[in-house]
């Protein structure tokens, strides 16, 4: 398949993918695409510079990747780490009127009756945190995490404060994805895999949408690529019957001419991206497969995750996580969707669906913690686990529900770190007797984000990108973090 350089000047992309037989389809994969470039200073077959080559960070750095677990619908962490023996002796009694001044609640209505968790508490480690026994597995890695009890939001919503956690903006589309200012800011170690992977459990996507992982105003070589853990990993990254892997060679080959063509005539950076894109899918077609095959994994290790070869779980996307990180992928976020525990049948409520919430993730992320630690792994990732707020210490009863639930909650809420320069086995923060509010060390979403950020080398506030005349962050253009340096090593 060869094209003179004077016939592509005047080709279309629309002719060319007529002639070599690509397919709409097979190209679609542009779409999705991260980068990833290898070596120091990697250079694509035109001489230039990979948009994704490595960069050195720009502090000292303790993790150099992330993976984050993210319980999509807001756990009730006041059932599983925030433990309220005074809120146990009111349970069933009406709200005191101080916690109900000046508020308002998504669904609750009325005076409201106080909920004291239904599960027995112990404590465990060395640090002597209380674990509820819904979660026997995490109790078993206490010392390795460390628990921060004083979250804390501004939203109230699962889809704008999934957004605000994850895209440092409430509204769809106006934020970049943790992950794409990670590898924008960095760039990534592996030619052949993509910089930022987002895994999916609990059958749909987060309530936050696709754009949890978009890359927004930065270029979009930055985006998450959604990979799944059943069948084939990434759609159309197979080539179509028919075609060799020497024809897409040439196939490519042949379009990268054309696109080198419109980026000097046009100079749009994005011309670029496509070209990178193109050449990492053809990259990814031998190694995405080879690193999403868990089969390979010991039986010893599948049964300490729990997980099992083609399903598409939990524990499998924990498995894979560990497969990625070791590979060398900068960020991988796992969403796992059905945390919303408001009470309104036994589809959600607090003595059916979360305890089955709880069995299905328990033990995989505490192996996951665990299979890092005894690979050597722990120390240069960082773990974080957690959902987008809180949820209230009183009982939802939503239509007079007689199911057990709790409400959103922004106030005040549990997630916990490990590994990457993260300090373990601490309790970090306190709230009050009925965990309403934040008493000691409140940490917000911004402070999370810049703490993540820190922990890879990069400074939230000089991690930047000018677009509609701001210098945006993941931390907003005009915004304020705190380093909470207690939680550090």
């Amino acid at each position: 398949m060869a094209f003179e350089i004077e016939k592509i000047h005047s080709m279309t992309r629309r002719t060319f993918f007529g002639n070599t037989g690509l397919g709409i389809g097979a190209m679609a994969l542009n779409a999705l695409m991260s980068g990833s470039d290898a070596g120091a200073q990697p250079l694509d077959q035109n001489g230039h510079k990979g948009p994704m080559a490595p960069r050195p960070p720009m502090h000292k750095a303790t993790a150099k990747s992330v993976i984050y677990l993210h319980m999509s619908g807001a756990p009730p962490t006041l059932d599983m780490f925030d433990y309220k023996p005074e809120l146990v002796k009111l349970n069933m009694q009406p709200c005191p009127d101080s916690l109900m001044k000046g508020e308002r609640f998504a669904f609750i209505k009325g005076v409201p009756r106080m909920l004291g968790t239904p599960y027995k508490f112990a404590q465990h480690g060395q640090s002597g945190a209380y674990i509820s026994e819904m979660l026997p597995h995490t109790a078993g890695i206490v010392d390795d995490i460390s628990i921060v009890r004083s979250m804390s939001t501004d939203q109230f919503n699962h889809a704008p404060a999934e957004l605000f956690m994850f895209t440092g903006n409430a509204l769809a589309g106006n934020g970049a994805a943790m992950g794409s200012w990670l590898t924008y800011g960095l760039g990534s170690v592996n030619q052949n895999l993509p910089g930022f992977v987002v895994l999916i459990s609990g059958g749909t996507d987060p309530t936050g949408g696709k754009s949890l992982w978009s890359s927004s105003f930065l270029p979009s070589v930055y985006q998450g690529v959604q990979c799944r853990s059943t069948g084939d990993p990434i759609l159309y990254l197979t080539d179509p019957a028919g075609m060799s892997r020497q024809t897409r060679r040439e196939s490519l080959n042949a379009l990268d001419k054309l696109n080198e063509l419109e980026a000097k005539e046009y100079g749009d950076p994005e011309t670029r991206t496509r070209i990178e894109q193109y050449e990492l899918a053809y990259r990814m077609q031998m190694a995405v497969p080879d690193v999403m095959d868990i089969s390979r994994e010991n039986q010893q290790t599948l049964d300490m995750y729990g997980a099992r070869p083609g399903a598409g779980s939990f524990a499998n996307n924990c498995l894979l996580a560990r497969r990625l990180v070791e590979q060398g992928v900068r960020y991988v976020q796992l969403y796992d969707w059905g945390w919303d525990i408001h009470g309104t049948g036994p589809g959600d409520d607090l003595m059916n669906a979360f305890p089955s919430k709880c069995k299905q993730m328990d033990q995989p992320a505490a192996a996951l913690v665990k299979d890092l630690k005894q690979r050597g792994l722990l120390d240069s990732t960082l773990v974080v686990w957690g959902g987008e707020f809180g949820r209230t210490p009183m009982n939802e009863a939503r239509g007079g529900s007689k199911f057990l639930g709790r409400d959103h909650h922004p106030h005040c809420y549990s997630v916990w770190m490990a590994g990457g320069g993260i300090k373990p086995g601490q309790v970090y923060g306190e709230t009050d007797e009925f965990g309403y509010r934040i008493v000691k060390d409140k940490m917000t979403i911004r402070d999370l984000q810049a703490t993540i950020l820190d922990r890879m080398g990069i400074d939230a506030y000089r991690l930047s990108y000018k677009y509609q005349g701001l210098n945006y962050r993941l931390i907003g253009p005009t915004s304020e973090a705190t380093l909470h340096k207690d939680l550090f090593v």
